[in-house]
């Protein structure tokens, strides 16, 4: 069986990528409810974040420094069609049921969120795998300055999504 990272279609992703993480969590639940979940969780701390991030991206010029809106997603909403929108991400690839690719991008970085399922006794292995590639320093800059934060909203993300209900 293949791990998340031999996923063929997630090559493109990971070619040149500046930063690599994987968070992963086992559940029964199916694929569709994991991400609908994980992508809905927000949070009231979650939300402060994107408050102070609109100021940090004022200060760094970046196209895009507004918080994102949320919306709850249903299963029924989560899309493997590219270019279609989920939260604030665009999809960029995805096969129901293995793997999805999103993406956020603006003018100092691309980030991707992939998550996966590989089947095993207790259901599945979801991996959140993060993705990003630099366009300028600001890029550089920005994620480090919020990787702390993003490896705790990350795994608390996926953990939201794979809570047995």
């Amino acid at each position: 069986m293949t791990t998340d990272l031999d996923l063929p279609e997630l090559r493109p992703y990971l070619d040149g990528a500046d930063h690599v993480d994987v968070k992963s969590a086992t559940s029964s639940a199916g694929f569709r409810e994991v991400v609908a979940r994980s992508l809905s969780w927000q949070p009231a701390w979650l939300k402060a974040l994107f408050a102070a991030r609109v100021l940090l991206a004022r200060l760094i010029r970046l196209d895009e420094p507004s918080a994102p809106r949320g919306r709850e997603i249903r299963p029924e909403d989560v899309s493997f069609t590219p270019g279609d929108t989920m939260a604030f991400f665009t999809v960029a690839d995805g096969a129901e049921d293995r793997f999805l690719v999103v993406e956020a991008a603006d003018n100092h970085l691309t980030g991707r969120l992939a998550v996966t399922a590989e089947p095993v006794a207790e259901g599945n292995l979801y991996k959140a795998i993060t993705i990003v590639h630099y366009h300028r320093r600001a890029g550089r800059f920005y994620f480090n300055l919020i990787r702390p934060f993003h490896h705790i909203v990350v795994r608390r993300m996926l953990a939201a999504g794979t809570r047995e209900r």
